[in-house]
């Protein structure tokens, strides 16, 4: 059985999903609108677009990183 909050997150998704386009858009718009979920957002769309490449160590970063 799925947990509470996995079902509610769900039904959001769903819901926000069925709402007309500009109703849609204004319920988008306030998620990106709000610096916080905005920033969630961005990670969350960069951690979507890199799942499939490949990690590297911690350490490797470290090394190779721009400072």
């Amino acid at each position: 059985m799925a947990k509470p909050e996995k079902k509610s997150a769900a039904g959001l998704l769903s819901a926000i999903r069925s709402l007309p386009k500009r109703e849609r858009q204004t319920v988008l718009l306030g998620l990106v609108k709000d610096r916080n979920l905005r920033r969630d957002l961005i990670d969350l769309a960069t951690i979507e677009e890199r799942r499939n490449e490949p990690s590297r160590p911690f350490r490797e970063y470290l090394k190779n990183r721009n400072v």
